[in-house]
């Protein structure tokens, strides 16, 4: 058990797990920048689709 929290303990102060946080979140920013753009541009695209189709 006291190995355990040592080990906790040394985690913790690390530097590794802020910069694990740091990458988790940017990663996270990224996937939310992706997904508003495909949201976005999405329905666009559709409707590029459907005015080709139409046309044909």
């Amino acid at each position: 058990m006291t190995k355990a929290l040592v080990k906790l303990q040394t985690r913790l102060r690390s530097e590794e797990g802020a910069t694990a946080v740091e990458y988790g979140l940017l990663v996270a920013l990224i996937a939310a920048v992706i997904v508003g753009t495909v949201a976005i541009l999405g329905g666009q695209i559709n409707t590029a689709f459907e005015t080709v189709v139409n046309k044909l």
